[in-house]
């Protein structure tokens, strides 16, 4: 048999976050679990991947409920060295004029392809706090810690001795790999356009937020503050991606391929971006799983024999009521239906939209002919966000024998949720 590795392009899969495992905090939300399954699926399948992360010391945020029925934030710094190892790579990028020392780690622990993450969490430097919060707080932090995931990036790949035939960028955090690209090219000689053309050659790239509203943008005078331009003037990061500068749109005009994450996200994403010219052409992948992390190994090998699938699903929904009774001291009932739902709480993912017509959704709860679980935790910035969380937290005390809501999303949740929900 051909091996893989000699006959595909090598892949750098760029993400600003990977849900990996439950031990491993570096994620946010669906973005972060498609990346980490995409790496799962490339370890299984025995293809030349690499990923590029963030080696983030408190994640995202810890999110409880408080007694008054709100979502509270709360941080943790974790430790990883028993999980990660030390490649013995430091790569440096100039970040608002001073020099930022970004060590690199490797991880591989959870059947992974392997992933090579930032650190700016180290002796001596003063911008230690980079790497410190998942999704920073305000747009200078943002732009930071994706100068060091894009430039500092790809410095780590050339430093590692690792040869790219493709970057593949999971959405718009990780353009400044591509503004590095383009660097490169112009110190061997290259003019800005000759520059943008070949490395557009170079780059793929992954959106997937569907409201405009939703892809980030700063404006021009920032970018060159924070020194994320870096050969580029102002005029030509303008070209790129206007002012404010879009990181979607930069990232359109600076991949030969994009790809929605779903047919009709593709619709969406193509009809959203109409008016961008010299964007590349969106085609619609839909998104996989990954099945050992999400599938009961029960149910996947009734389905592949063709078995009975029901006794396995309902062992994996009487776990989940199990689970939710621990949590929520709420007892649901088997024989009734159970609706899973868990996403960031974000108003473009309409948690609460089931509750948006009361007087058709209240004698199902009242009467107990469905049951519906929720769990998802909002930006700690995002009052909208949380306010959605609450209003489903009231739900929950509404109606407490047919609503739930778990607090602190995580991946334990989500499988539970996968594998017992009926819907």
């Amino acid at each position: 048999m051909t091996d893989k590795k000699n006959t595909l392009p090598r892949v750098a899969y760029f993400c600003m976050e990977y849900g990996l495992d439950n031990r491993f905090k570096a994620y946010a939300g669906g973005l972060g679990i498609l990346a980490g399954d995409y790496m799962k699926g490339a370890k299984e399948y025995d293809y030349p991947i690499v990923g590029i992360g963030i080696k983030w010391k408190q994640g995202y945020t810890d999110q409880v409920i408080g007694k008054d029925g709100k979502p509270y934030d709360t941080y943790h710094n974790y430790n990883y060295d028993d999980i990660m190892e030390d490649t013995g790579v430091s790569v440096n990028v100039t970040i608002r004029g001073r020099n930022v020392q970004c060590k690199v780690w490797k991880l591989d622990t959870f059947d992974n392809a392997p992933l090579y993450l930032l650190d700016t969490d180290v002796p001596g430097n003063e911008d230690a706090w980079i790497t410190g919060q998942l999704y920073g707080w305000f747009g200078e932090e943002r732009i930071a810690q994706e100068m060091v995931l894009g430039i500092g990036g790809v410095r780590a790949l050339r430093s590692l001795g690792i040869d790219v035939d493709v970057y593949h960028f999971n959405e718009g955090h990780a353009l400044f790999a591509g503004f590095e690209l383009i660097r490169e090219k112009m110190e061997d000689g290259m003019t800005f356009e000759e520059a943008w053309a070949a490395s557009r050659e170079q780059i793929v790239f992954t959106t997937h937020t569907p409201v405009i509203q939703g892809n980030e943008s700063h404006p021009v005078d920032r970018l060159m503050y924070m020194g994320a331009n870096l050969s580029m003037k102002p005029s030509q990061l303008r070209r790129l991606a206007g002012d404010p500068f879009n990181m979607t749109v930069g990232a359109l005009r600076l991949s030969r391929k994009s790809n929605a994450v779903a047919k009709l996200h593709g619709k969406t994403a193509n009809k959203m971006w109409k008016h961008i010219h010299g964007r590349s052409e969106i085609v619609a992948i839909t998104n996989g799983i990954h099945h050992g992390t999400w599938v009961d190994s029960a149910m996947l090998e009734a389905a592949e024999k063709g078995k009975d699938i029901w006794e396995p699903h309902q062992k994996n929904k009487r776990a989940l009521i199990q689970f939710i009774r621990e949590r929520n001291g709420v007892q649901f009932d088997e024989n009734k239906l159970l609706i899973g739902f868990a996403r960031r709480s974000v108003p473009y993912k309409r948690s609460d939209l089931i509750f948006s017509k009361p007087e058709v959704i209240a004698p199902y709860l009242e009467e107990g002919k469905i049951q519906i679980v929720f769990s998802g935790r909002a930006h700690p910035l995002d009052d909208r966000g949380k306010e959605i969380a609450s209003n489903l937290v009231a739900m929950s005390k509404k109606y407490p024998r047919a609503v739930a809501f778990l607090e602190n999303y995580d991946m334990e949740i989500g499988a539970h949720l996968t594998r017992g929900a009926d819907v």
